[in-house]
């Protein structure tokens, strides 16, 4: 878990804190877009994409298609374009037995923080 998060249960975890956490490797980020927007607009640097509809295959260690760096253990920040998607996806991934999970909304938000963006 976050250390700094800790104690402050109505603390909004925002963009710049998975910045942050994504450079300790503290923090996993997921773009839960569709791919056509990845690939028109590149996703946030260090983020792992999963389109809102796989995540539930994706995220679950039990199913044959988890993606490894995706995991409970972990504090977990997902974004799309708006933050609608993202609060699904949240929901998603609390269903799944995640505790740590937090909307920071979407891609424009990581930029504005000084996020990187990168082309895939």
């Amino acid at each position: 878990m976050f250390g700094f998060l800790k104690g402050n249960a109505h603390h909004r975890f925002s963009a710049a804190e998975a910045i942050r956490g994504v450079a300790t490797g503290e923090v996993v980020v997921i773009d839960v877009r569709e791919s056509a927007e990845v690939a028109e607009t590149g996703q946030a640097a260090g983020s792992v994409h999963v389109p809102l509809m796989m995540l539930a295959f994706r995220a679950d260690p039990a199913h044959p298609d988890h993606l490894p760096q995706i995991t409970p253990e972990k504090t977990v920040a997902v974004y799309c374009a708006s933050g609608g998607r993202s609060a699904s996806a949240v929901r998603v991934l609390e269903r799944l037995g995640y505790r740590d999970v937090h909307n920071i909304g979407g891609l424009g938000h990581w930029v504005r923080a000084g996020g990187q963006v990168v082309k895939v």
